[in-house]
């Protein structure tokens, strides 16, 4: 589509993006985008109910591009609007790419994830959408034939929640696997499954002692039978040898490597260590990060966190590794059943999960990171544990009401008592949610919570309604961080086979606005960064992601068919981090 037909469609929605060259900027654009559909979002908020705002390109149910190129100067963008204005500050030296009627996006944003583990995940034995113990086994045994004796054979991916009733342990594993110490994490990092190699080198026996909050399970002979859940999983840690610097480096680079390739362009790494935070500033210093790293340092880290809150948070940083947020963990994963419940679990009775300082919160810490002006990110899973860290924020923000500027968020926010739904917006905490959890989740999750509790779960219109902020994300690896999986999952409430029909729970669904939204400038404003980033506009960060498809468009028409979307090129200060096959971003043209 291009420039003429844009005017003609657009109308006055035009007038509200554009702005002549002559004012736009003083001198050659280093890079133009034209003949693209660009949704700048640079228009009102949605109501709760996700009607667009009246300003929206949207009419009689249907969603229109405000724009047809960006023109892009030293990092920042300098004109959106039409194509003939955007070639108005072609000089000699500027790239101009023809989209060929590719979709641009404000540059997406992941708001929790792990990319070190990602990086390692990618050179580690790939467990995800394995079915059964006797599949696994069989893969890492053939990983086994091409690794040296004795060392140690790392994997990640199986499903905690679906294998709940089932779990593996250490017999079949340590069979195949007997010459290498292995240690396969779970899809949500909730659970480790080890063969006795793994428990023989960290020296793990019945007597060894088990963190509050966890749970090594043992086998018939009394001895530990490979089996380690919830806080549980920090014994094998401790195991584990440690990951030398340029190891963690390299993870960390690949990690995001992979999220630029996937159209990401800021991500927040919930719960960075020394040792990781170590990695990013040196990726920093040598000018390797290829994307934004809002780094959220983690409160299971005391040493770091000491010398972090002696120093401060970053604050108004232009520099792409921001350290301003702190990670907590207040209690456990559904799918291990160690979230927090206000009663017993469905399919457990007499269990409750654990929370609090018996999961290892540190108030006093959390409470000194406040104080020095940092945002918490809390991991809050059951009802339970939603309500007390809840009740912990609320009491921090009346001794200390500076606290309650501080954007606070809780991480997952999965269940929620309907009593503490409203209390999101009242206090003016986030919730950091997953989309995928909700159709990943699916299986088992009622199970574990009965048909009434399950309502409060997943429930993002229900937050939206009560006036929440939402940001979006995976939670990778636990997740695949795709896109137009995220999207898919947010609107349909339907997983990759489109089951359930109509979706699951699919009053809790959003609009493809509201959801775009979560993963760009409601992000943005998670992370302090809503005047830079977030929307398509003049003076903003040159962020952007361009894709195949017209979310917008196929959501009324044909949702399933996001799910086959493509990235085409992630733009990051205006340079291009990432192109699909390592050409110009064109997609064919369309009829």
């Amino acid at each position: 589509m291009k420039a003429g037909l844009f005017a003609s469609v657009l109308g006055v929605v035009m007038i509200c993006v554009t702005a002549s060259p002559s004012k736009a900027a003083s001198g050659a654009a280093d890079l133009i985008l034209t003949d693209a559909h660009v949704y700048t979002l640079h228009w009102g908020e949605p109501a709760r109910d996700g009607t667009p705002a009246p300003d929206a390109p949207y009419t009689n149910g249907t969603w229109r591009p405000d724009a047809a190129a960006v023109a892009i100067r030293g990092g920042k963008i300098v004109y959106v609007g039409s194509e003939k204005g955007a070639l108005a500050l072609r000089g000699k030296r500027t790239r101009v790419i023809d989209l060929n009627g590719a979709t641009i996006l404000p540059g997406l944003v992941d708001s929790h994830t792990h990319f070190v583990e990602l990086g390692a995940k990618l050179e580690s034995v790939d467990l995800t959408d394995v079915a059964t113990e006797a599949q696994a086994v069989a893969l890492v045994a053939e990983r086994a034939k091409s690794v040296p004796k004795g060392e140690w054979i790392f994997g990640a991916g199986w499903d905690e929640g679906a294998w709940a009733n089932r779990y593996p342990d250490k017999r079949q594993l340590s069979a195949a696997v007997p010459d290498h110490p292995v240690v396969l994490r779970s899809l949500h990092g909730f659970a480790i499954w080890t063969n006795q190699a793994a428990l023989d080198a960290g020296k793990i026996s019945r007597s060894s002692p088990v963190p509050v909050g966890g749970e090594m399970r043992l086998g018939p002979d009394g001895e530990p039978n490979g089996l380690f859940l919830n806080r549980a999983a920090t014994m094998v840690d401790a195991a584990v040898p440690p990951v030398p610097p340029a190891v963690v480096a390299r993870h960390a680079l690949k990690g995001l490597s992979q999220m630029a390739a996937d159209g990401y362009v800021m991500v927040h790494e919930a719960g960075v260590g020394s040792q990781a935070m170590a990695a990013l500033q040196s990726l920093e210093d040598e000018r390797r990060l290829p994307i934004r790293v809002y780094a959220m340092l983690s409160l299971r880290d005391p040493p770091l966190m000491r010398q972090w809150i002696a120093r401060g948070p970053d604050r108004d940083s232009e520099t792409m590794l921001v350290t301003r947020a702190v990670k907590a963990y207040y209690d456990g994963a559904l799918g291990s059943r160690g979230a927090r419940l206000l009663a017993d679990y469905a399919d457990k009775p007499g269990h409750r999960g654990i929370s609090g300082s018996g999961y290892g919160f540190d108030r006093d810490l959390a409470r000194a990171a406040m104080k020095a002006g940092f945002q918490l990110g809390i991991h809050a899973i059951g009802d339970a544990g939603n309500r007390e860290v809840l009740d912990f924020l609320e009491v921090e923000f009346k001794a200390e009401p500076n606290t309650a500027q501080g954007r606070h968020r809780i991480e997952h926010a999965q269940v929620v008592s309907p009593e503490d739904q409203p209390r999101f917006a009242r206090l003016g905490v986030i919730a950091s949610m997953e989309p995928p959890h909700a159709v990943e989740d699916k299986s088992w999750a009622e199970e574990r919570l009965g048909p009434q509790r399950i309502l409060g779960a997943y429930a993002w219109r229900t937050l939206r309604r009560q006036g929440a902020r939402l940001t979006f994300n995976a939670d990778n690896p636990g997740s695949d961080h795709s896109i137009f999986y995220g999207l898919h999952s947010a609107i349909t409430r339907q997983d990759k086979q489109l089951q359930p029909p109509g979706g699951w729970y699919p009053a809790e669904r959003l609009t493809i606005e509201e959801a775009i939204r979560a993963y760009t400038s409601w992000a943005a404003y998670a992370a302090f960064r809503e005047d830079q980033t977030g929307i398509i506009a003049r003076g903003r960060w040159a962020d952007l992601t361009v894709m195949d498809i017209d979310p917008f468009a196929l959501a009324a028409s044909a949702p399933e068919k996001i799910l086959a979307g493509k990235i085409r090129a992630t733009i990051v200060g205006g340079k291009l981090v990432y192109q699909r096959q390592g050409q110009d971003p064109s997609p064919p043209r369309r009829p």
